[in-house]
């Protein structure tokens, strides 16, 4: 048997029908390329979820009020008022896996300055917040503690608010914009951060002093959320667990009384998110997947009429001595030629796709190496697997009923 040799025919008898072995590898190239886009999606939104959490620190903390039973009904944790300047006091006191914390209160609405305006969110926060958060302040400055002592008026402002309220190529330190007619003093400008994988303006923002927005702003004495930068991204756990401690403590909690706070790590939220983005790649990837399963059935079917077309070719070798195994190795070579050349040209459109047409659009993409190895391991697998009938079929001819076929 000569392995060359029987390349040689099949290749051959592959050519001669240019036509249909196009057809049957255009479903094995469609349903590759649409694999590889598929995963190369889902590992590209994956990775930008993951780079867009760690553009807020790996390493950070935040501690909400939690939902609390009250009359039979369970409370809206937003409006829980747990969160206490004697439980930040204690943190600032006891921290030893924390390095850095801001209470923070938030107030939404409308911002002025003369005859502009626009919609964006307050953040009342301390001064570790842009260190915790990793903003930079482009121009200008951001206020100290004297201006949280004293609840001052000032604030430092994002991109958008600069452009929306002063325009484009504005200086807009030392100007006064009012907050639901509190006037505010603008001494600083961030650095631009544009827009996150949930399409939401981070530029969009105004920081103050935590307690400029509680007295003055939203009159309350309560903390929307308190977040902490812990040592190291490692020690997040052992900083979750010294906090749960400490607002046990304050909140007078005993023994299996349930906590009025939830702690989130960033670094559990990016697992969260990566655990859904693989959740939605692999159903993309299984809907592709059968379009791979129908072009496989597809070879199958065109090879069975190649057996049949060519049953007198096959009694003629069979006559001068080609063995049943002989045959049904020609027919598995030429059904894994059509699916693996079919591969390779989808491995091509759907990396070509995926690494320059998709990006093109504004979509995340990142095509991952291993799915080139797997695809095409795949397509192998394809085309002996359906390529199998039809050979054994070959194989099982009778050489005399074979050479009298018409």
């Amino acid at each position: 048997m000569n392995i060359l040799n029987l390349f040689k025919v099949s290749i051959k008898a592959v050519a001669n029908n240019k036509m249909r072995s196009f057809l049957s590898m255009l479903g094995i190239i469609i349903g590759v390329a649409a694999v590889i886009i598929m995963m190369a999606i889902g590992q590209g939104s994956k990775q930008s979820i993951r780079d867009e959490l760690s553009t807020m620190g790996t390493n950070l903390l935040t501690i909400r009020p939690g939902a609390d039973m009250r009359g039979g009904v369970r409370q809206d944790p937003s409006a829980m008022q747990t969160l206490k300047m004697a439980d930040y006091e204690r943190i600032l006191r006891e921290k030893k896996y924390v390095t850095k914390v801001s209470p923070e209160v938030t107030s939404g609405g409308q911002v002025i300055y003369g005859n502009n305006n626009t919609n964006t969110t307050v953040y009342g926060e301390s001064t570790d917040y842009l260190d915790i958060k990793l903003w930079k302040i482009e121009e200008g400055e951001c206020y100290n503690d004297e201006d949280i002592k004293k609840a001052a008026k000032v604030c430092v402002v994002g991109k958008t608010i600069v452009d929306e309220l002063f325009g484009e190529g504005t200086d807009p330190i030392g100007k006064t914009i009012r907050f639901k007619s509190i006037p505010m003093r603008i001494i600083g400008v961030l650095k631009s951060k544009g827009y996150n994988s949930w399409g939401m303006d981070q530029d969009n923002v105004i920081i103050a002093p935590y307690t400029t927005v509680m007295k003055r702003i939203n009159a309350q004495t309560y903390f929307s959320s308190i977040v902490c930068s812990a040592v190291t991204e490692e020690l997040s756990d052992a900083a979750i667990e010294e906090l749960t401690q400490m607002l046990r403590d304050n909140h007078k909690l005993k023994g299996e009384a349930v906590d009025d706070f939830t702690i989130r790590s960033q670094a559990e939220m990016m697992e969260t998110m990566s655990s859904t983005m693989d959740t939605v790649t692999l159903i993309l990837v299984v809907a592709a997947a059968f379009s791979l399963l129908v072009a496989g059935i597809g070879i199958m079917n065109i090879m069975l009429v190649s057996v049949t077309e060519r049953t007198k070719e096959i009694g003629l070798r069979m006559a001068v001595g080609a063995t049943g195994p002989v045959i049904s190795l020609q027919f598995l070579i030429e059904s894994v030629l059509i699916s693996v050349t079919g591969g390779v040209l989808g491995i091509l459109v759907g990396v070509g796709v995926g690494d320059f047409l998709v990006p093109s659009f504004g979509m995340p993409s990142s095509v991952p190496a291993w799915s080139v190895y797997v695809s095409f391991l795949v397509c192998v697998f394809l085309g002996v697997l359906f390529g199998y009938i039809p050979a054994q079929k070959a194989a099982n001819m009778d050489p005399i009923e074979a050479i009298r076929h018409e």
